[in-house]
């Protein structure tokens, strides 16, 4: 999958806070996110996160 940096992924699990939206701070063999409801920061492998994204939006479209 191609996951950038600034993109927003909607997730079939949602955040303990309730949130399923989530930013991308860093990718690589781990993400970090940033939960769109309560701002909390967290390391998830790749094969976890891309097995649980329902969608992809891209922030920035100019490339």
């Amino acid at each position: 999958m191609d996951i950038r940096v600034g993109d927003i992924l909607e997730m079939k699990k949602q955040h303990p806070c309730g949130s399923k939206e989530f930013k991308v701070l860093r990718s690589g063999m781990d993400f970090r996110l940033h939960c769109n409801g309560c701002g909390r920061e967290f390391l998830i492998p790749r094969s976890k996160a891309e097995k649980n994204i329902k969608k992809v939006t891209r922030e920035n479209t100019d490339d």
